[in-house]
């Protein structure tokens, strides 16, 4: 017997629109109902309303977020709350490791609504990492974790959660990346880097700022044409500590935020990826791109594994430097061979319909349960 539930999913950042756009499209096409709500961490339009109309993905309700940042968090988490109270759904679904994500788990839980966690299990083994810690609120809530990779399901059991709680059903950006019809480009139709590069442990100080732009005029030197889209964060720590003309450069290209398809153009076309984003990472495997990431930990270790993505943070410079020296094996013909074709290890384009026919199946009824434990009578739970 088939199931139809009502599912809240909220999101707040570009990468949550690209994600999940496909996923509401599988749970509506499979007869679920599904409330969206923009829960307003992007406000630049560029990042945000219009990438939600470009992708389909029309939430039906948007909360509006205070600039300070405690009073942010404050007002995320209550408007989760009221969400919660407006919707009234059978279950709250959410993905990736955002600020929404804790907040929306949490609501739920003080709801008593179910909380499902799609790309679940990703691990950086960084404590000092927000997103870690997100992802880890996530766990203990969820009565449903959707993993991209079986790596992914290795960390969540290593934590305890009960194998039948866990769906490997990849990840759904290669939903959006198949739905678009994207095509890898022949390596020897390749050029140039692409960087991008947000994350407040890179931006924000100074010192690995100053690193960033010496690594990103390197590599237009050394390696080729560097294409640089500015996120608004990284524009802005660039103008105020005037690290921005040191990227005048002619064989860099600056640029504002762009739409998706330009950016998986791009993409597409670099022989290298420098960035430090989650999502890129998983973009470049399926459009078989080598990778550097500007970190010293990944939550995505497959691409590590297979050869095809080296870290190499901006802690200090013998570690930028390490960022030219993956550059150029990644872009050496070995290097760009291997990386076109060792498969893609986040999925093959079906997360979405996975997700709505796991939430189809009646046998989930007893995963969503809340019920509270009985121990009364002198059993143990071991």
């Amino acid at each position: 017997m088939r199931r139809t539930r009502h599912v809240l999913v909220p999101f707040g950042t570009r990468p949550e629109v690209v994600k999940l756009a496909p996923v509401v499209r599988a749970l509506t096409d499979s007869g679920h109902r599904v409330s969206v709500v923009d829960t307003g961490q992007h406000t630049d339009p560029r990042m945000g309303p219009q990438l939600q109309a470009a992708l389909g993905l029309t939430p039906g309700h948007r909360f509006a977020l205070p600039t300070d940042p405690a009073e942010r968090t404050g007002a995320l988490h209550a408007d989760a709350f009221r969400a919660l109270r407006l919707v009234a759904p059978d279950l709250v679904l959410a993905l990736g490791d955002t600020n929404t994500v804790p907040a929306y788990a949490l609501a739920a839980r003080a709801a008593g609504v179910p909380f499902a966690h799609l790309e679940a299990g990703l691990r950086s083994l960084n404590p000092r990492s927000v997103e870690e810690v997100n992802r880890r609120v996530a766990a203990a809530v969820a009565q449903l974790h959707f993993a991209p990779t079986k790596r992914a399901a290795a960390f969540l059991a290593d934590e305890c959660v009960a194998a039948e709680r866990v769906f490997v059903v990849g990840n759904p950006v290669i939903d959006t990346l198949v739905a678009r019809g994207v095509r890898r480009v022949p390596v020897g139709e390749r050029s140039g880097v692409l960087v991008t590069a947000h994350r407040p442990t890179n931006v924000d100080d100074p010192v690995r700022l100053a690193r960033l732009v010496g690594a990103v005029r390197a590599l237009a030197e050394q390696v080729g044409p560097v294409t640089f889209p500015v996120h608004p964060r990284t524009a802005a720590r660039l103008s105020e500590t005037g690290l921005g003309a040191r990227l005048e450069h002619p064989g860099v290209t600056l640029t504002g935020p762009v739409e998706y398809d330009v950016l998986l153009a791009a993409l597409a076309s670099a022989r290298l990826a420098v960035t430090d984003s989650g999502g890129i990472q998983e973009e470049a495997a399926y459009l078989g791109v080598p990778v550097v990431v500007l970190r010293g930990s990944t939550p995505r270790w497959e691409g590590v594994e297979a050869g095809t993505t080296t870290l190499a943070g901006l802690a200090d410079d013998r570690a930028a430097a390490a960022v030219l020296s993956a550059a150029a094996r990644h872009t050496s013909p070995e290097g760009q061979e291997r990386a076109a074709t060792v498969p893609c290890p986040y999925g093959d384009g079906t997360t979405g319909p996975q997700v709505a026919a796991v939430l189809a199946d009646e046998r989930t009824d007893a995963l969503l349960a809340l019920d509270e434990p009985d121990f009364t009578g002198g059993r143990l739970p071991w």
